[in-house]
């Protein structure tokens, strides 16, 4: 049997034979398509070779593409698991070509592919055209000889593709294969859909760039993306009629038939078949930098995690098993995708975090259903908006809740729930509308077409001379800048680095040879390689082809550099501390200071941060030298770098190792940034700050050198000014601030007592007796002075200890503000309601109440001049109380409780 790797290996040494480009395969997060949620297609990363802008040095190409669509126009999400053929996640193979050959070889190229080296036998294929292509009908008789019951015209949108609502597209051609009279389904064109006929490559001519305002414009260079999913290929290959029984797939259904201990095929299958999909979604998306959050990309891959877990759940598994699949799938796909390999701590750790929390969502949700239901008439539906609320908030497809409520009788009110839904996919579609203007990206697309990219000297050098070949004003291009105006200005070369990798971009000075100067104030980089300089003219005019010495800020460049070093080691002691999960997710490199984001589920403890600070300046003392070496990204990683989950690397890359000793590196990072010279020059390391950025993320600041020596010399000032007041030594301040803080409590103990004993012996602001008699009822009203609130209560016990039998009002005016107590002995509690009598002393305070129990309340306000108004008060409504009849009580008295 070929197993998928065999196919995919074969499929690329086939073009590999016939002059194609093997091109890896691109990051699930598209780099050079903002309108993309995912890469969804081989072509993705091909798109501007499409539209003419931009070039490559081949002109054919082969990939295996890594694939989701799970979100979007291209979304399979909610089939997964139901049919043969819907995934999430996918391999699509591809040949390329981009203006060198067309239908004819394309044509002739896949018949020879599938017929003679995949031996596919001819009979079982049918071929499809679009109606309007004559050409490609012509090609395919020629080459084929089919007849005409076996090539088919279709005159619908199925044989013309765009990979969206702009850009590249064109007419196509499908190959079928029939998996035989058993399954179900007509052929291509009958509308009879089914399993038996089934789409296994789909080769696009690329002739047209559809624009917004829907034209169909010719692209420049005619051109062919084909299309072939691994996954349906191998099931014929390995002579079944369903993707979850290839070698890959079934291997994971086993995995999790095993964990599960629940049976692979019968009424369990849709649950091991959705997981077997996630997983690989999940892990694939894991590996290229994207993690579960609430918006964005997080968000679609926190709902396939979810969903995933969902019939995990179903299949009875008590504790997770997600993360225990990871394995599998290594061994399965880790040699044809090595980021799997290398993310396989993060990924583990992610998901085992991730399972673990929804099994409590899952429990809340599951909750929040029996309550929605609960008050339903018998039979009546759920509400379609709390069914989406399910769905969106707590990842139950609608399946699940429908299959909740058939228990019960019940149906969801499927036009709300769609409602919603629509009201959702809007406002995705807004989000994902894309991040970046493509009519601004189109010039520099341009000036790198006809300039080509810019040299970078700034690794060697911090001033240089280049040609001024380009410069833009308002988003246009002009030949020249006058004093004052606010541009863009490229250079053939330059020593400016262009902000990337969370390095921001150098500033600094452009001078020509007629003493004109360009201050610039930042370096950006578009187009993947032209240097933008940003800034003003400060003095006289700039040309195009003038030649101008361009210099760097050095200062600024020497303290970027000193902090971009000091991440790469962070990174390195981070990961030697708290495990290999740990992974960096962005990163700022300012002149100033530096931040580090990385994957950890929890709080870094305050010997984590000792530990890790002294790993770092460890390394710096040892002064070794910082070495940098070009290879290719596979000898890199071979050889132990840290690449960048979903970062975009080029053929070549820059290997950045230091911190190391005679026997070994320490961090050794595939990084294009700039860096010091020796680990020494960044002088001093210091650890500011550490928080949580998102769910998994934390976050370090930190300085170097001479910021790093300023932050501890003001904290050693601030440490002698404390010493000063203390009258110790700085050695001696921590003991004795700890006994100042036990004098402090001690005093705070011994005046609360005094104040007591005051109140006890009938002190206070306001000369009274200890209490007075009001209709037979003792009452003791006292003003306290700035006794604390929290102390009034206690001493009004002790008051109602004293005088056994009556009513007891206490108020202060600690801190600015009035506070009082009403205190009620037991026996008067039929007769006498603290809680009234409080909130009749709190409106003369100008206060909104108060609340406690018969026997004792609080309350306060802001009027501290009306404390004996509202003494008054409450001695006034307990003077109504006692005259009152006892059958009879005052509106302030209440029931004994």
């Amino acid at each position: 049997m070929q197993t998928s790797n065999d196919i995919r290996a074969a499929f690329i040494d086939s073009f590999a034979r016939n002059g194609h480009e093997v091109v890896p395969s691109s990051p699930l997060v598209p780099h050079n398509d903002p309108t993309l949620l995912f890469t969804n297609a081989g072509m993705v990363q091909f798109k501007n070779l499409f539209t003419g802008m931009e070039t490559r040095p081949y002109k054919r190409a082969v990939t295996a593409q890594k694939c989701v669509r799970a979100g979007g126009k291209h979304n399979d999400l909610d089939n997964v698991g139901y049919t043969n053929r819907h995934h999430t996640f996918f391999e699509m193979l591809g040949n390329f070509s981009f203006g060198d050959y067309f239908k004819d070889v394309a044509i002739e190229l896949a018949w020879r592919l599938v017929t003679d080296e995949f031996k596919i036998d001819p009979n079982r294929l049918i071929v499809t055209v679009y109606a309007d292509d004559d050409e490609a009908h012509k090609i395919w008789k020629k080459v084929a000889n089919l007849p005409e019951s076996r090539l088919v015209r279709i005159a619908t949108a199925d044989n013309f593709w765009s990979m969206g609502d702009i850009g590249p597209c064109g007419p196509c051609t499908e190959i079928f294969y029939d998996h035989g009279p058993k399954l179900k389904g007509g052929p291509p064109g009958s509308g009879d859909e089914g399993d038996r006929y089934v789409e296994i490559w789909n080769l696009v001519f690329m002739q047209y760039d559809q624009t917004e305002d829907g034209k169909r414009v010719p692209l420049p260079r005619l051109s062919v993306d084909t299309g072939m999913g691994i996954e349906r290929l191998a099931a014929v290959l390995q002579g079944v009629h369903d993707n979850y029984d290839t070698d890959v797939l079934r291997a994971l259904v086993l995995a999790s038939a095993d964990l599960t201990r629940k049976p692979a095929d019968g009424p369990q299958a849709v649950s091991h078949r959705v997981i077997a999909d996630h997983l690989r979604a999940t892990c694939f998306l894991i590996a290229d930098g994207v993690l579960p959050s609430n918006e964005g990309r997080g968000y679609v891959l926190r709902r396939i995690m979810r969903r995933a877990m969902r019939h995990v759940h179903m299949l009875g598994a008590k504790d997770p098993v997600m993360w225990r699949l990871v394995p599998t799938l290594v061994s399965q796909m880790g040699q044809a995708y090595p980021e799997l390999v290398r993310a396989q701590p993060l990924i583990t750790e992610t998901l085992r975090l991730e399972e673990t929390r929804f099994r409590q969502t899952l429990d809340r949700g599951l909750k929040l259903l029996e309550e929605e239901t609960g008050g339903l008439a018998t039979g009546a539906p759920l509400a379609g908006e709390i069914a989406f609320k399910l769905y969106d908030t707590y990842g139950f497809p609608l399946d699940l809740t429908e299959d909740v409520l058939r228990g019960q009788g019940r149906k969801v009110e499927i036009a709300g729930f769609n409602a919603a839904m629509t009201r959702q996919k809007e406002e995705a579609r807004r989000s994902w509308a894309g991040s970046g203007e493509q009519a601004t990206e189109r010039i520099w697309f341009e000036i790198r077409e006809r300039v080509g990219p810019t040299e970078f000297l700034g690794y060697a050098h911090e001033t240089a001379e280049g040609e001024v070949v380009a410069i833009v004003k308002d988003g246009r291009e002009v030949d020249r800048l006058h004093d004052g105006d606010e541009a863009a200005v490229i250079a053939n070369q330059t020593p400016f680095y262009g902000e990337a990798g969370g390095q921001q971009g150098d500033t600094g000075i452009l001078v020509t040879e007629h003493g004109a100067e360009f201050t610039v104030s930042d370096t950006k980089r578009h187009a993947g390689d032209l240097f933008v300089h940003l800034g003003r003219m400060t003095k006289g005019g700039l040309k195009l082809g003038e030649i101008a010495e361009l210099r760097v800020d050095g200062a600024r460049r020497t303290r970027l550099r000193a902090n971009h070093s000091a991440t790469h080691l962070l990174h390195e002691a981070l990961r030697r501390r708290l495990g290999p999960h740990v992974t960096q997710k962005g990163s700022l490199v300012a002149p100033d200071r530096l931040r580090f984001d990385f994957c950890h589920p929890k709080a870094l403890t305050p010997g984590d941060i000792e530990a890790i600070e002294t790993e770092v300046n460890a390394r710096v003392r040892l002064n070794s030298d910082v070495t940098t070496r070009f290879m290719t990204p596979k000898e890199a990683v071979d050889q132990g770098a840290v690449a960048l989950f979903g970062e975009k690397y080029g053929e070549e890359v820059r290997v950045v190792a230091m911190g190391g000793d005679e026997r070994e590196n320490f961090s050794v990072e595939l990084c294009g940034g700039t860096h010091v010279r020796r680990s020494g020059d960044i002088g001093l390391f210091k650890i500011v700050g550490e928080s949580a950025v998102a769910s998994g993320v934390r976050r370090i600041e930190a300085l170097t050198g001479q910021s790093a020596i300023d932050y501890m010399d003001d904290q050693e000032r601030r440490l002698n000014e404390a010493a000063a007041a203390l009258k110790v030594s700085p050695a001696d301040v921590p003991a004795r601030v700890a006994a100042l803080i036990e004098e402090r409590k001690k005093l705070e103990r011994e005046l609360s007592e005094a104040r007591r004993q005051l109140a006890m012996s009938g002190g206070g602001t306001q000369a009274a007796p200890a209490f007075k008699d009001i209709g037979g009822i003792k009452f003791a009203g006292k003003i306290l002075g700035e006794v604390p609130a929290k102390e009034l209560k206690p001493m009004a016990d002790e008051i109602k200890k004293q005088i056994g039998s009556g009513v007891i009002a206490l108020a202060s005016s600690a801190e600015g503000k009035a506070s009082l107590v009403v205190a009620v002995t037991e026996d008067l509690t039929g007769q006498f309601d603290a809680v009234q009598l409080v909130r009749i002393g709190s409106e003369a305070l100008g206060g909104k109440g108060g609340g406690g129990r018969p026997d004792m309340a609080q309350a306060g306000g802001p009027n501290v001049e009306a404390l004996g108004q509202a003494i008054a008060a409450i001695e006034q409504a307990v003077g109504g109380a006692s005259a009152a009849k006892p059958e009879r009580p005052a509106a302030v008295a209440s029931p004994r409780r």
